[in-house]
């Protein structure tokens, strides 16, 4: 059949048509849809960091404070711990606030431009929608420049909110321009990190896995920044992108080209994803997929063991993780006395807790941070079965023989499971790192159940997690004030003074705080009774309600 006389064919596209066609679009499609989630990510950076700057201000009022809170991270615990021993040739609030807070904060920023960016790409193209979005005028590198784009938003807008909030507090060698170079440092390794997202959602194709591969990313970075620290020299801090922005040094040279390395690199690694975006087809991974056995394996066939197979990627993490971070505060344990002598705050706040000598002291505030962490891993773990409800992967299970009850309480069980394992592992790492930095080999049995008392104050977390999701399932990120709480008033509380009363209010303020206290097995079966009871119920619960169906 031929065209009629006047007519003309339809053209096609041409070949190199706009990859980039849609990005504004979809820049404020994202905007709108973290319009809560990144102002509270940007908002609890600045804070945390001006609250903490508030208190150094406060700790360390006068020039005698200052010069021994300088001397006691100068050995090379104290300096893997915080950063390069350059900032200490100054004992102004800004190096001491830049030394201590720099690294940590740079790998929270780091996470947030992870998450960013593989929650508009690679979870776009798991769940179907990416590929639903293309078949409008949209470019192929449309969704990852408009993810690229949204990260670097936020990374500007904390660098700025920073450099004006910090500023503002009028503290003692806190300038402008010190601020200024504190806040872009941060966005320069942010920037990094979101580049390196871009390119581990090419390789996988799932989002667990990309943001895995990006956050081991982190966790190699802080490493070697640490080990290069730590040394008497710092070729390995080089190799890190934290250890690129701590060598800004605000308030002590105000360098900028090290910002301006990290820019290099987080474009060198954007551009890389682009291009390797061009080699695998959407929804699908450069990382070829392994085929499954022909038949399950005997544990596939039951929930805990499908649980299990779904959680193992971040229970290795987590359980790897918090060993190391367990050994890098023992670590420091055997100096603990000499770099806390002369902060009365924290020796007050010590005294509080009681123990028998700073060490048993020091290590009881620690322990709280290892079981916030620890209980981390069991909020996303118990909240993994509204992720597979919502995304479609429940249904099908359901409609076999398999009960509500027995999928999510195997989620659970591996939740309460898994957050027992890695607490153990964090107080193996601290034990075994804290015996080897004081020479007392009897510590380890002592950190190793100071981990495991917390064990109850996990079961109740994750507990919560499943009354949410078994009544309010669009409510379940509210578990994570449990955590967030427990931080706040079990850490900071004592440092800041927290009415007791707040301390009550958490799980963790229940549970004895060896080694400094004595054992208590009262708070801990009535944690354990109450974390059975909101299991219960919140199974009880899941069994009733309507699921999401896709």
């Amino acid at each position: 059949m031929t065209a009629a006389p006047g007519t003309r064919r339809p053209t096609a596209p041409s070949p190199g048509g706009n990859a980039l066609a849609g990005t504004r679009t979809l820049i404020r499609f994202a905007l709108r849809r973290d319009r809560v989630r990144l102002p509270v990510w940007v908002l609890a950076l600045t804070l945390a960091t001006l609250m903490t700057a508030d208190s150094l201000g406060t700790l360390y009022s006068d020039p005698e404070d200052r010069a021994n809170a300088v001397a006691s991270v100068d050995s090379p615990a104290g300096l893997a711990m915080s950063g390069p021993r350059h900032y200490l040739v100054d004992d102004g609030l800004g190096s001491i606030l830049a030394h201590q807070m720099l690294g940590f904060t740079a790998v929270l920023v780091g996470l947030m431009s992870v998450l960013i960016v593989t929650r508009h790409t690679r979870a776009e193209e798991e769940t179907g929608r990416a590929e639903l979005v293309r078949s409008a005028v949209v470019g192929r590198h449309a969704h990852l420049a408009a993810a690229l784009s949204v990260a670097a938003l936020a990374n500007l807008v904390l660098a700025l909110l920073l450099a004006v909030g910090l500023t503002g507090l009028g503290l003692e060698g806190v300038d402008a321009g010190g601020s200024l170079v504190y806040g872009v440092a941060h966005a320069g390794a942010g920037l990094v990190f979101a580049g390196v997202a871009a390119v581990t959602v090419q390789v996988t194709a799932h989002t667990r896995g990309a943001s895995g591969f990006a956050l081991a990313a982190i966790g190699v970075a802080y490493v070697l920044r640490a080990a290069g620290d730590s040394g008497d020299g710092d070729v390995l801090s080089w190799l890190s992108p934290v250890g690129w922005a701590q060598r800004s040094y605000p308030y002590v040279d105000d360098r900028w080209w090290p910002p301006a390395l990290c820019l290099v690199c987080a474009a060198a690694c954007a551009a890389a994803g682009f291009a390797l975006s061009t080699r695998r087809d959407v929804g699908a991974g450069l990382r070829a997929e392994k085929l499954g056995r022909p038949r399950a394996t005997a544990a596939l066939t039951t929930p805990v063991g499908l649980a299990l197979r779904l959680h193992r990627g971040m229970l290795a993490g987590f359980g790897a993780g918090l060993f190391l971070m367990g050994a890098m505060y023992g670590a420091i344990l055997g100096d603990a006395e000499d770099m806390l002598a002369g902060v009365d705050e924290i020796e007050e706040a010590l005294d509080r807790i009681g123990g028998a000598d700073v060490v048993e002291s020091f290590a009881s505030m620690v322990m709280i941070v290892l079981a916030v962490v620890a209980s981390v891993y069991v909020v996303l773990a118990a909240l993994r079965p509204r992720s597979e409800e919502t995304a479609g992967r429940a249904e099908p299970l359901l409609a076999t023989g398999l009960s509500r009850t027995r999928w999510a309480g195997g989620h659970l069980a591996v939740a309460l499971g898994g957050g027992t394992a890695v607490l153990a592992l964090a107080g193996l790492g601290f034990g075994l790192a804290g015996a080897a930095s004081t020479g007392d080999i009897g510590l380890l049995p002592e950190l190793l159940g100071a981990a495991l008392v917390y064990a109850p104050a996990l079961w109740v977390t994750a507990g919560v997690a499943a009354v949410l999701l078994g009544w309010f399932p669009r409510a379940v990120r509210a578990a994570w004030i449990v955590p967030v709480f427990a931080f706040v008033v079990g850490y900071l509380g004592q440092i800041l003074r927290f009415p007791a009363w707040t301390e009550d209010l958490s799980p963790f303020g229940h549970v004895p705080r060896l080694p400094a206290d004595d054992l208590a097995p009262t708070p801990l079966l009535l944690l354990t009774c109450v974390a059975a009871g909101l299991v219960w119920l919140g199974l009880a619960g899941f069994r009733r309600r309507d699921l999401d169906m896709k």
